[in-house]
């Protein structure tokens, strides 16, 4: 029966995109795939017709989904016959609002998948963000990971454009493989478009953090971006994207800090929400992987606090790593030693080893504690967080660590707006 239905949505896909000729931008990477996607969308729905992929829709059957213009109905058979009743609408009649530009999130699981992805989509502009160790037992190693991501920029024809993260070194090799024009983004000097003198601003009287700030550099042409309520290197790589595709486009650079200024991460990506007792948490539950964690560590290290507060990183089990598993929570664990946080909570079996590293590294013992699951832990910060607190809360999506972001935030009847994972399927 999937088998059939995949077929079907390919074909539906295919139709649609044959007689809309939407432009096509196609993302993919181990981390910030979502939060890239959300970027290009903020900036270019300024000036365009534009859809992106809804949720995580990003495998065989998700991108189809957001070619149609339609959320999935699951096991509802009379909500499949709905989303292909409105396909045979869309080509039977011309739909005047169907997009210009359509921006797919395009993931890639196990070997083979981006090939399937391209067989449905024809990407104009193609990105990639980075190259980890996300799904690293269905690849075997990191190279095949790789291997399996380039084949984007690989299907690019001349005309299109290659969009690459050159601060991961492996993206960074992909521009030897591409017959398109490369566009490269980051934080060092070999990129192209390049975000400088960055800022990260705590305003400690009101206890509140405010953002972002910094110079983005297009080869020597320079324009200030102030991200608001946005704590995350994750965010500028995002921006970053969004602003070579806003370039690809036609937009100026001024256009585009202006469209960046009121661009928020979608929920679990490093945003910032007010906690109980006056405290602060950041939110990083949408998942997790070595590099994403020992990033966070690092924005949450960064940032300033009165003498009297305290520092949280609450960990849970980064799954999907294979072979990597021991030594990427020993390397995090390790981080937040190495960067004064003040407490490590581990949540999980693997968490364990977030422990071993950051003991290795010169942790005291009442610094370390560990929790078989996310209730116990988030019972314990309900006790033990204090006014002016900052809490780091990042575990993979098996972990549901946004359970303790809901049990520890200030407004938890926002909670269906703010945290990731709170429709019904997920409480099933």
């Amino acid at each position: 029966m999937n088998r059939i239905l995949k077929l079907k949505l390919k074909i539906a896909a295919k139709l649609l995109l044959k007689k809309y000729q939407p432009q096509i931008v196609g993302i993919t990477g181990s981390i910030g795939k979502s939060s890239a996607k959300e970027a290009v969308y903020h900036i270019l729905n300024k000036k365009f017709k534009v859809r992106a992929s809804l949720k995580n829709y990003n495998n065989e059957i998700g991108v189809p989904l957001a070619i149609i213009g339609t959320e999935s109905p699951g096991a509802n058979l009379i909500g499949w016959l709905s989303v292909f009743n409105k396909v045979l609408k869309l080509l039977i009649f011309k739909d005047k609002n169907y997009p210009e530009i359509l921006i797919l999130e395009m993931g890639v699981d196990r070997p083979g998948d981006m090939e399937y992805l391209l067989s449905i989509v024809k990407v104009d502009v193609a990105i990639v963000t980075a190259v980890s160790y996300s799904h690293l037992e269905y690849f075997g190693s990191l190279q095949n990971i790789k291997k399996e991501k380039q084949v984007l920029i690989e299907k690019l024809d001349k005309q299109g454009l290659a969009i690459l993260n050159y601060d991961s070194e492996d993206v960074k090799d992909m521009a030897a493989i591409s017959r398109a024009k490369i566009l490269s983004y980051g934080l060092k000097n070999s990129a192209n478009l390049q975000a400088q003198d960055i800022n990260y601003n705590f305003t400690r009287d009101s206890y509140e953090l405010s953002g972002i700030h910094f110079k983005l550099n297009d080869e020597g042409s320079i324009v200030p971006v102030f991200l608001k309520n946005v704590m995350s290197e994750p965010a500028i790589y995002a921006a970053l994207a969004a602003a070579a595709v806003g370039l690809y486009f036609k937009m100026n650079l001024v256009e585009i800090a202006a469209a960046l200024s009121d661009f928020s991460l979608p929920p679990g990506r490093m945003n910032l929400l007010p906690g109980i007792k006056h405290s602060f948490i950041i939110d990083d539950t949408y998942n997790s992987s070595p590099e994403a964690a020992i990033s966070a560590v690092n924005i949450l290290s960064k940032i300033n606090i009165d003498t009297s507060a305290h520092k949280y990183a609450v960990l849970g089990d980064m799954l999907e790593i294979g072979a990597y598993t021991e030594e990427g929570h020993q390397l995090v664990g390790q981080k937040v030693c190495r960067e004064k946080i003040d407490f490590l909570v581990a949540i999980g079996e693997r968490a364990r080893d977030f422990i071993r590293g950051a003991k290795d590294a010169g942790s005291d013992d009442e610094q370390l504690f560990y929790f078989d699951n996310a209730e116990e832990a988030g019972h314990f910060l309900q006790n033990r967080v204090r006014e002016g607190d900052v809490m780091l809360i990042k575990g993979s999506q098996g972990m549901r660590l946004e359970k303790i972001v809901k049990e520890l935030m200030a407004e938890p009847e926002k909670a269906a707006q703010l945290l990731v994972r709170q429709g019904k399927e997920w409480n099933l």
